[in-house]
């Protein structure tokens, strides 16, 4: 029997290629070159499997050309609103992602946005390569510290929850959080964490807002102006979720008028595109999509794919689908 003919659209970990490379007929992308659209709606006719990454874009068009050939997209990620996931399941393709495997690194992210904006370690680094540091004064560039302050969580998952820990167990801070469903753990127990019944309370009562909730049309700019606002004068904003959870324009409006501190954020609405209001403000730290950037958890995500897909071409369930 032949070999399922796999798609891979962009290069992983050496290792995952190679396991990938031995269980099917792979194709790699030895370029490295995201795919166009047009590509893509090819491969759907060409591939039994494509892997698509958090920055590919599989709008409803991709699947809108029968006859469509793949019947699994095997996400490299936990995100999964790049794809159109109700257009996909109604085109019989099935998608899965990469939860529980990032949940670390990504709360290590977090928790260096959150030290670097308030100790301005960008701001510190810049003046330092540029020659611009005078030497040590009393007042030079004075931050914030973390330790007592209190920490607002937007989305309590598993990400969340490991961000809030280092927060309390490591710097003595006050966790709040939203969630949609009632979270009463043994893990938010331990923190003294309070669930708040609105975003607007944590956004109101927080030193660091720090967001862990899905991107998509449900929560696209769920920080707008209006919560923006409530922020505390002295308050920062991390976004290592989805970048079209804020509203950028919003967010570099109020950063221009001192209304907050600063902000840090490693994910963008139109990545790799950065508004230039952004690049242009010096109390925001800018990463480029580093959450799952390890070693570790970047062989760990595609080897979840190689689960996920050998066990739908051997007539499994995979144990990772979304749609």
């Amino acid at each position: 029997m032949a070999k399922p003919r796999v798609l891979v659209t962009r290069r992983w970990p050496e290792k995952v290629e190679r396991v990938l490379a031995a269980r099917f007929d792979t194709t790699l992308n030895e370029t490295d070159r995201p795919l166009t659209q047009r590509e893509f709606a090819a491969a759907m006719k060409d591939f039994d499997a494509v892997l698509p990454t958090v920055s590919d874009r599989l709008p409803a068009s991709i699947f809108e050309e029968p006859p469509l050939r793949t019947k699994i997209l095997g996400n490299f990620g936990v995100g999964f609103n790049h794809i159109d996931i109700a257009v996909a399941k109604a085109a019989g393709t099935t998608v899965t992602n990469t939860p529980g495997v990032l949940t670390d690194c990504t709360a290590d992210i977090a928790l260096t946005l959150m030290l670097m904006a308030a100790r301005r370690a960008g701001e510190g680094e810049r003046q330092l390569r540029t020659g611009g540091w005078k030497g040590w004064c009393p007042t030079h560039m004075l931050g914030r510290q973390l330790t007592g302050k209190t920490l607002g969580i937007i989305g309590m998952g598993r990400i969340g929850k490991a961000t809030a820990k280092r927060a309390y167990f490591g710097f003595g801070m006050k966790v709040l959080f939203f969630n949609r469903s009632i979270i009463d753990d043994d893990e938010t127990r331990a923190m003294d964490a309070q669930q708040m019944k609105t975003i607007d309370e944590v956004m109101a009562a927080s030193d660091f807002v720090s967001l862990h909730c899905p991107g998509g049309a449900e929560n696209r700019h769920l920080v707008d102006a209006r919560r923006l606002a409530l922020m505390k004068p002295g308050a920062f904003l991390i976004n290592t979720a989805r970048g079209d959870v804020v509203d950028t324009v919003a967010l570099v409006e109020i950063m221009k008028q001192g209304a907050i501190a600063g902000a840090g954020l490693d994910v963008y609405e139109e990545e790799p595109a950065i508004p230039a209001g952004l690049t242009d403000l010096e109390n925001v730290v800018l990463l480029p999509h580093l959450g799952s950037a390890t070693a570790e958890t970047r062989t760990a995500m595609g080897m979840k794919v190689v689960e996920n897909i050998s066990a739908f071409f051997d007539g499994r369930d995979p144990p990772d689908r979304v749609a």
